[in-house]
């Protein structure tokens, strides 16, 4: 199946933005330890289109249970940043990288609690498969989550934080969607044209298990030193 217009439209919509998006989060000259992260999009059994999620393993050290698109460090064996997001998404999902399109790299983001340099990478999956061949010990669950569901108004929200953080947030599947994964999310759907009015009055505070012992999402913390 062809990749979708609307993927080739916030791609081009990414690129087109003034300079204040994704600025706000723009690696420092000194850079940092580069990543990628793959927001995988492909056709849904119902019909429209979904994307690939991942609920991080509750035993990692750091975001445990988080939800996340797949990805990882970069290593020096990678020839490119995409590289490195179809390298992971492999591993961590079990996805062939042959059958993946990169249709193109978003503007890097710098994730400062962790120094790390995340380049997003859009992909089309035509023909896609199963993605329950995950790596435990990164992995809890991965879900394709429909597109429709996503976009659905009652789904959507404001998520809070006690740091006076802000931000889109999405419920699906039983997965609060919310900071890193949720801001890039959201952005492509704006750019790709198919946001839906939702109610952005409507709030929800951040769970507690996703701040053991105090912890902050990166981007809520970059979303504060950007406000200082």
């Amino acid at each position: 199946m062809p990749r979708p217009a609307w993927l080739d439209r916030a791609l081009a919509g990414v690129e087109q933005a003034d300079e204040g998006f994704f600025a706000r989060f723009a690696p420092p000259p000194e850079g940092g330890r580069r990543s990628s992260v793959l927001i995988l999009f492909g056709p849904a059994p119902r019909g429209g289109e979904d994307v690939v999620l991942t609920e991080r393993a509750h035993t990692l050290r750091t975001q445990p249970g988080d939800i996340s698109f797949p990805g990882g460090k970069r290593e020096p064996s990678d020839a490119s940043d995409a590289a490195a997001a179809l390298r992971e998404t492999q591993e961590e999902v079990g996805i062939d990288p042959a059958t993946i399109d990169v249709v193109g790299e978003l503007p890097a983001i710098y994730l400062a609690p962790r120094k790390f340099v995340v380049t997003p990478v859009l992909g089309w999956w035509a023909q896609p498969g199963s993605v329950d061949r995950v790596d435990p010990g990164e992995v809890h669950r991965a879900v394709r989550a429909p597109l429709a569901d996503l976009l659905d108004p009652a789904a959507r929200f404001t998520v809070t934080h006690p740091s006076g953080y802000r931000g889109p947030g999405f419920d699906v599947d039983g997965l609060f969607v919310w900071g890193f994964t949720a801001g890039l999310l959201s952005a492509v759907l704006d750019f790709g044209g198919l946001t839906v009015p939702w109610d952005r009055s409507v709030e929800r505070s951040l769970p507690v298990r996703y701040q053991p012992g105090g912890r902050r999402d990166a981007l809520t913390q970059t979303a504060t030193e950007g406000r200082a």
